[in-house]
């Protein structure tokens, strides 16, 4: 392995970009617990609240390829900036969203603010693969990837302590049968709630914004952008060499079903905690914490063993491990079946990285376009738990974990075919490049 693990002249760039990791860990799991609580503030059915998730990864989906084409026309830099601003927006909408009391105002702020981290997201990922040498680009962002949990367990424990607890006790029914103005006082203190951490988090942006718009990039990150302005074949023609490197086609669907099964299991296990417990919010909270706890400790061992086993094996066996833990937890609803839950959080830890890194192995400038691609993956984000809180609504929690547990077989999958091609010396990094153009 190079010695070398991220080139000097872009070490404070990266430590900058490892806050911006961090910072969308922070909102990602801020949003998981608002299915349940606009679930109960406007008194919705799970499938309703999850429009949530919906907004939120739609935005990812649809800002992912403009985040593409602004890193490959200007930088990598121009992205970042650009994607943190639209976020700053979105928090900040926040605030006359909980004035108005609308559910799709909330919708919209949290798209703006998606829509941001999309641009930031498709921007960072393959900034922080192009700062070293490639022979360890998938354990290097795996190494920034680890401080996102940093930002989730964060984003959990501000869920937990500034938003669940001033849920009111009153359930739909009780809600029902109150008068408007009570109901109004009580939706108001609920939603005011909501707000704070977010317009808070909106001033953290701002000054993650600052300290990289006052960073001198390298010059290789310029000559890159220079590159890009130049043209490296338009955009069909680079369209056309990733729709022929088969293992960037199918990291796309292998991405696509992770994110779905990551997002499933921690916007429903709350649901699962109550309805397998009777645990109240607060204490069903506790449990989404725990997975928080465990995927940030995972990351960081998972990084360390990537220098002593391969990544595509250390993928199908967490994948396998994660189907396994979905299904036990589908067939025992109970105290057993919520830690299951928790546990999947661990096999998650290196799955999309690995999936990402595995994905943009040798692609060179085409990866610029090709990270766009990978971020619209997280439209499965969107889809996936419409489709598990439907589940919810007609079969209760437990049974409703088939649904992830489904999707990690395709990155099982996918790590079996890394796995296979690599082995027929079919993935030879020195010369992807080269095949990325041959046909398929």
């Amino acid at each position: 392995m190079p010695r070398e693990f991220v080139h000097r002249d872009k070490l404070l760039p990266f430590i900058l970009l490892v806050c911006c990791f961090a910072a969308w860990g922070v909102v990602g799991t801020m949003t998981d617990p608002l299915v349940q609580v606009f679930s109960t503030v406007f008194s919705m059915s799970t499938l309703q609240a999850s429009l949530v998730q919906f907004a939120y990864y739609g935005a990812y989906f649809l800002l992912a390829l403009p985040a593409a084409f602004i890193n490959q026309r200007y930088s990598y830099k121009t992205g970042v900036l650009v994607g943190l601003g639209l976020a700053i927006v979105g928090a900040l909408l926040f605030y006359p969203a909980s004035l108005a009391m609308t559910y799709g105002l909330f919708l919209l702020a949290l798209f703006t603010l998606a829509g941001g981290l999309a641009i930031l997201e498709t921007s960072a990922n393959p900034f922080v693969i192009s700062m070293g040498p490639e022979g360890n680009a998938t354990r290097r962002l795996n190494l920034a990837q680890a401080f996102n949990p940093v930002g989730t367990n964060i984003g959990v424990l501000l869920a937990a302590t500034l938003i669940l607890p001033n849920l009111h006790s009153a359930g739909s029914a009780e809600r029902a049968a109150m008068s408007q103005v009570d109901l109004l006082a009580i939706r108001s203190a609920e939603l005011q709630a909501v707000m704070l951490p977010y317009v808070g988090f909106a001033f953290v942006l701002l000054a993650i914004w600052i300290g990289i718009a006052l960073t001198r990039m390298p010059a290789m990150e310029k000559a890159q952008a220079k590159e890009a302005e130049q043209g490296h074949g338009g955009f069909a023609a680079t369209f056309e060499r990733l729709m022929h490197n088969k293992h960037y086609r199918w990291g796309v669907v292998a991405l696509f079903f992770y994110i779905a099964a990551q997002t499933c299991t921690w916007t429903f296990t709350i649901q699962y905690a109550q309805q397998a417990t009777g645990a109240d919010h607060t204490q069903a909270g506790y449990y989404l914490q725990y997975s928080m706890i465990v995927f940030l400790v995972a990351r960081f061992v998972a990084t360390w063993a990537m220098g002593y086993i391969r990544p595509s094996v250390l993928l199908v066996l967490l994948g396998l491990a994660a189907t396994g833990l979905c299904f036990y937890a589908a067939l025992n609803p109970g105290l057993s079946g919520v830690w299951a839950l928790v546990a999947v959080s661990a096999c998650l830890s290196l799955m999309f990285p690995t999936i990402y890194g595995i994905a943009l192995m040798g692609l060179g400038e085409d990866a610029k376009l090709a990270a766009g691609g990978l971020v619209m993956t997280l439209l499965g984000g969107a889809l996936m738990p419409m489709v598990q809180g439907a589940a919810i609504d007609a079969f209760g929690a437990a049974v409703s974990f088939v649904v992830p547990g489904v999707c990690f077989v395709a990155v099982v999958g996918y790590g079996l075919f890394h796995l296979s091609t690599s082995k027929a010396g079919l993935f030879d990094l020195r010369s992807t490049a080269r095949k990325v153009a041959e046909p398929a």
